[in-house]
C-alpha cells in the first residue's frame, strides 16, 4: 500500500524547537496561500479531510507533520506571499519555514503548488531561490489545471519546464489537479520513489 494512503496527523509547531523527532525522510508541501495545497495533500493521501485549510488566508503559521505509516513523513508550510497578512506575522514564518529547510536533515523532498493559471509568480521564485541551498528533490505540481483547456495546459507545461530551465532551477513539473484527479497518481509514484533513499541532486542546483 502506498505510504501516502496511510497518513495520519502528527503534530503541529510554531518553531523550530516544537519539530517531531527526525526518524525518517519526509517530503514538504509548500505553495502561496489558497493555491491549493491542503486539496493536493488530501487528494494524494486519498482523503477529504486529512489536511485543513484556514477560512482566512494566509493565516495559518504552523508547519504541520504528518506520518505516512512508518516508512517517512510529509511537512504541511504554512502558504506564502499573502500580502494582507501582518508584516510581524509574515516574518515568523519565515523565520519557522527557513528553520525547517535549513535545519531538517531529514528533508528529502519539497513539492511546490504553483496556480496552472498564473504559475511562478514572483513569490514562487523567490521561495525557488530560497530552496536551492537545501539540495533536495522538487516537484512543481500546477494545480487547479482542470481551470485549463487541454492545450492551454500542455502550453503551460511547457512554459514552465521552459522558464525553470532558462533559471537554472532543477525540479519536476505537473500539471494537477484534486478535482478531476490528474496528476494525482504520477505524483504520488514519484514521490514514493523519492522517499525509497534515492540520491538528491547536490547541493545549490
Amino acid at each position: 500500500m502506498s505510504a501516502f494512503l496511510q497518513a495520519r496527523f502528527l503534530a503541529s509547531a510554531a518553531k523550530p524547537e516544537d519539530f517531531p523527532p527526525e526518524t525518517g525522510p519526509e517530503v514538504a508541501f509548500a505553495g502561496r496561500s489558497n493555491v491549493g495545497k491542503s486539496s493536493a495533500i488530501n487528494a494524494l493521501a486519498g482523503r477529504k479531510r486529512l489536511a485543513f485549510f484556514s477560512k482566512t488566508p494566509g493565516r495559518t503559521q504552523t508547519i504541520n507533520f504528518f506520518d505516512l505509516g512508518d516508512r517517512a513523513r510529509l511537512a504541511d508550510l504554512p502558504g506564502y506571499g499573502y500580502a494582507a497578512a501582518p508584516r510581524d506575522l509574515r516574518a515568523g514564518w519565515d523565520a519557522l519555514i527557513g528553520g525547517y529547510l535549513t535545519g531538517r536533515r531529514s528533508l528529502a523532498a519539497v513539492v511546490v503548488l504553483m496556480d496552472a493559471r498564473r504559475p511562478l509568480t514572483a513569490n514562487d521564485r523567490h521561495f525557488l531561490q530560497w530552496l536551492r541551498p537545501a539540495g533536495v528533490r522538487r516537484l512543481v505540481l500546477l494545480s487547479k489545471s482542470d481551470k485549463l483547456s487541454r492545450a492551454g495546459g500542455v502550453k503551460t507545461l511547457v512554459s514552465t519546464r521552459a522558464a525553470l530551465d532558462q533559471a537554472a532551477m532543477s525540479a519536476d513539473v505537473m500539471l494537477f489537479s484534486s478535482k478531476t484527479a490528474e496528476g494525482v497518481e504520477e505524483a504520488r509514484s514519484l514521490l514514493e520513489a523519492w522517499l525509497q533513499n534515492k540520491k538528491p541532486p547536490e547541493k545549490g542546483n
